[in-house]
């Protein structure tokens, strides 16, 4: 519950729980994305009445039920849409966009890369489970090829989008990963999201324990998550495996995994760098099939944050300055155009 500090409310994580019954599968990465989005609301700085949660169509699109913020249950893939109206008309309110794999990438993949290239200040969660789980169980624009699901019995023949490289060839200003069952990390990332000025793209990893489980289980069980997760931070060397016994170095322009000693240190190795535009897309693009052997650790992190002029903000201004330029305006001049032709 919130407290009263120095006459302002001091809002805890109890505060942006709703009185809706949660209604996910149990075991559901779900839940503990919304516990941790729950958790980080309060350190944001940003007052609840300011705070909304759109949705499309989905499992993880049951979100703004669960949040006791305003939001908005809209239509299949049109949540980007809906945002981009809302951010355009309300810029002071902080606008999250809860969508999945299927809601985002297949009938809405349209309006988010225009989200992205636009460059509306608002934060996209999608959440990944390579599976349609609402509808129950057919493949996504993310799953993997040869998967047998209901809708594909003989196996998929279609290629898997790579969503992070979908951001990036829109020219999405930040770009991340993470994964449900890391909170700290998970954590970590939405506050880095809400912190970038402009559109941020934050890929999770979700288990769907009923239809697709253990689609992500190398990259998040104590077992093999060493090996198998490289863990991005701004500044520092490209270090993974069991005891960071592992890295990455540059041959060139092409990365290569490295065992540390024997002459080889942290010192020879690629150093993370956030703005970096090109070795951005050399990790966007480390994402091998993890079943083939000499692949590489899939990252996490912060991929590449940019800044750009928010959509809002130049709209506003354009505003502005047509005004200034014309006083209140004259519509039928307006619709006219300036494409004119007088007929004697």
């Amino acid at each position: 519950m919130s407290t009263i500090t120095n006459g302002a409310a001091t809002l805890t994580a109890k505060d942006f729980v709703t009185d809706q019954e949660v209604r996910w599968c149990p075991g559901c990465g779900d839940y503990s994305i919304l516990a941790q989005v729950q958790k980080i609301m309060p350190g944001i700085g940003v007052p609840k009445e300011n705070i909304v949660i759109i949705s499309g169509i989905g499992c993880s699109s049951r979100f703004p039920y669960y949040m006791n913020t305003y939001g908005m249950h809209s239509i299949h893939g049109r949540a980007t849409a809906v945002a981009t109206g809302l951010k355009a008309s309300r810029p002071e309110l902080s606008v999250w966009i809860v969508t999945g794999d299927g809601d985002a990438l297949s009938i809405g993949g349209n309006h988010t890369i225009h989200l992205l290239r636009r460059n509306l200040d608002v934060n996209i969660l999608l959440f990944n489970n390579q599976i349609y789980g609402l509808t129950k169980g057919q493949y996504s624009p993310t799953s993997e090829e040869h998967k047998i699901t209901k809708s594909t019995p003989y196996g998929s023949i279609d290629h898997p989008f790579n969503p992070l490289a979908l951001a990036m060839g829109a020219d999405a200003t930040f770009i991340g990963r993470s994964m449900d069952r890391d909170p700290k990390h998970l954590q970590t990332m939405l506050t880095r999201s809400h912190q970038h000025r402009g559109a941020s793209f934050l890929e999770i990893y979700q288990n769907c324990n009923i239809f697709n489980d253990g689609a992500f289980e190398i990259f998040t069980e104590k077992s093999t998550k060493a090996d198998e997760a490289l863990f991005l931070e701004h500044g520092k060397p490209l270090v993974f495996g069991a005891g960071q016994s592992k890295g990455i170095k540059l041959d060139g322009f092409k990365p290569v995994v490295v065992e540390l000693g024997n002459g080889v240190s942290t010192d020879d190795l690629w150093i993370h760098d956030e703005r970096d535009f090109y070795k951005a897309q050399m990790l966007i693009r480390m994402f091998d099939d993890p079943r083939v052997e000499g692949h590489f650790p899939r990252p996490f992190g912060v991929f590449y944050e940019t800044e750009r002029a928010c959509y809002e903000d130049v709209m506003a201004m354009q505003i502005e300055e047509a005004i200034a330029a014309k006083g209140s305006g004259n519509l039928d001049k307006l619709l006219r155009g300036n494409e004119v032709w007088e007929i004697v």
